[in-house]
């Protein structure tokens, strides 16, 4: 029996290379999420790399904590944080273990479970939004803490995996700065979109947070 290629998981072969090659390559391959409400796929079309250590805008930038933990383990693994205390985003491990490099997922298409993401994502207007931006992704896909360090090549039965998809044609493929970093990593381009696609998010600069008196 021939498997179809475009069904095919992601090795850690994959996912164990340098974030800058990583993540341009995972637009337009397949997120599947399995809930208890049934399976999610999603075609990812928005990714941010960050880069360890070497990374300002990186959480792993300061080096190891009970935090960020999953970053610094092997490749192919799931790293989710709560950002604002309001919501998660979610990135997926790549490089050598301890490089702590990542990739968090932007945006992307809803192919297969709609009805299970309209009934997290209400305030959607269109299923353009369901997974339009790293909150409103991870919310239509119920990711929270429970899934960090999710082995995503672990097989089938894993929460959380990737598929080979159909890889976006490099021609389609944009970058630029990434989405409210500042400081010394608000410059680096490593922001990677598929040009056109209305699955994207609007780009915004980073603006301070300030604390109220």
């Amino acid at each position: 029996m021939i498997m179809d290629p475009d069904r095919t998981p992601l090795s850690r072969t994959f996912f164990d290379r340098p974030v800058l090659e990583v993540a341009p390559d995972l637009l337009g391959r397949t997120l599947v999420r399995l809930t208890g409400d049934g399976p999610i796929e999603l075609r990812i079309t928005e990714v941010e790399a960050y880069d360890g250590q070497g990374d300002p805008g990186s959480h792993a930038y300061r080096g190891k904590t009970p935090r960020n933990a999953s970053m610094f383990g092997p490749p192919g693994h799931a790293y989710v944080y709560f950002i604002y205390g309001m919501w998660f985003s979610l990135n997926l491990v790549c490089g050598q273990e301890d490089t702590a490099s990542g990739v968090l997922l932007r945006g992307g298409e809803v192919t297969s479970g709609h009805e299970i993401v309209r009934k997290r994502r209400l305030s959607a207007r269109n299923d353009n939004e369901l997974a339009k931006g790293p909150a409103r992704l991870a919310t239509g896909l119920a990711i929270d803490r429970t899934l960090d360090g999710t082995d995503l090549c672990a097989g089938p039965e894993s929460p959380l995996s990737v598929l080979h998809g159909t890889p976006a044609s490099t021609d389609l493929v944009q970058n630029g700065p990434r989405t409210g970093v500042g400081g010394e990593g608000a410059d680096h381009p490593w922001r990677f979109w598929i040009g056109g696609d209305p699955t994207v998010s609007p780009f915004r600069a980073h603006k301070p947070r300030h604390r109220r008196a």
